[in-house]
């Protein structure tokens, strides 16, 4: 796709450089056969998966170490627009180098995260989110055939939005990074609510467990109720702001949000982290962590991993933080 392709500059410039190479030169576009999986001696996996919201289509091959279950290497064909091909192009390489049950674990938002140029821009425009959807369910279709499962048995959580497949999880997630007040801004980045509409509210065509709106409430409100607990927890020690917290307030501080926000995620996973130093490059605060077990090497701790770390201490901290990986 040629940039002139584009309506405008201003649509152009709502796509990552990222996004934009990977549309014109993606890297791991093609298909591999029986005998080259067997030349690298390892067993062929093709999953298919379709968007019927959108028209798209992805086929997602891999040669896996049948001894390790090790993905020694991906590659993907995609039927439709130009994100959609970028965000396979990412996705395969996150599975390089994985286990499958690893592979699994890669959700669309690190996918999307993957894609950004900078931390804090998104790579895409909020209704071509739904692309690196497909990317993550098409990841979860392979492991299935490769363990000889269905691949709705690697869901572990509800799934709020049939039509997306967007989960409570991702969606919880997206309002507390990107500070989402209404449904319409949760339908943007993901999706949910775009088409048959039943999820966002009662009274569609389908009756569902949980709706948007409730969901937003209640994130909203945890969010609430954790930012007065912080506030309060600084009262206490006798500070207004982070600013004028000592060396060892601000760690305390910073742990706990750790604590609560971000450890038991990363320990899900085998992970953990800790803070190193933090230095002050006013206007910034710099915070230099070490990732320990499983985070140390692991792809997503440069990209959706430290997004989300700083995003929460951005958040509930002061938002002039700035985490930076040693």
């Amino acid at each position: 796709m040629a940039k002139n392709d584009l309506i405008s500059g201003s649509i152009w410039d709502e796509y990552s450089n990222q996004v934009i190479r990977r549309m014109d030169e993606p890297t791991h576009q093609g298909e591999i056969t029986e005998e080259m999986a067997e030349k690298i001696g390892g067993k062929l996996i093709v999953a298919d998966f379709g968007a019927e919201s959108c028209g798209d289509a992805v086929r997602l091959y891999w040669v896996v170490n049948e001894t390790t279950d090790e993905i020694m290497d991906s590659k993907f064909k995609s039927f439709g627009c130009g994100t959609a091909i970028a965000s396979s192009d990412v996705m395969a390489e996150l599975c390089i180098g994985k286990t499958v049950d690893q592979a699994v674990k890669i959700t669309n938002i690190d996918v999307e995260h993957a894609l950004r140029d900078h931390p804090d821009i998104p790579a895409v425009p909020p209704q071509k989110m739904h692309c690196s959807v497909m990317a993550y369910d098409v990841i979860k279709k392979a492991a299935g055939e490769y363990k000889g499962v269905d691949m709705e048995s690697f869901e572990t959580e509800v799934i709020v939005c049939e039509c997306a497949r967007v989960t409570l999880g991702t969606i919880q997630e997206v309002i507390k990074i990107n500070d989402l007040k209404t449904v319409e801004e949760i339908t943007d980045y993901t999706k949910a609510g775009a088409f048959c509409k039943s999820c966002i509210k009662p009274g569609g065509h389908e009756d569902k467990d949980i709706y948007l709106v409730d969901i937003l409430k209640d994130v909203r409100a945890e969010m609430e109720e954790t930012k007065m607990k912080n506030a309060a927890d600084a009262s206490a020690a006798g500070e207004s702001s982070f600013d004028k917290m000592t060396m060892v307030q601000r760690i305390k501080v910073i742990d706990s949000i750790l604590d609560s926000d971000i450890r038991p995620m990363l320990m899900m996973d085998g992970g953990n982290m800790e803070i190193i130093d933090i230095k002050e490059n006013i206007p910034h605060y710099d915070l230099y962590i070490r990732y320990l077990g499983a985070c140390n090497g692991c792809a997503s701790g440069d990209t959706g991993t430290l997004y989300a770390i700083e995003t929460v201490l951005k958040q509930k901290v002061d938002e002039n933080i700035r985490v930076l990986p040693i």
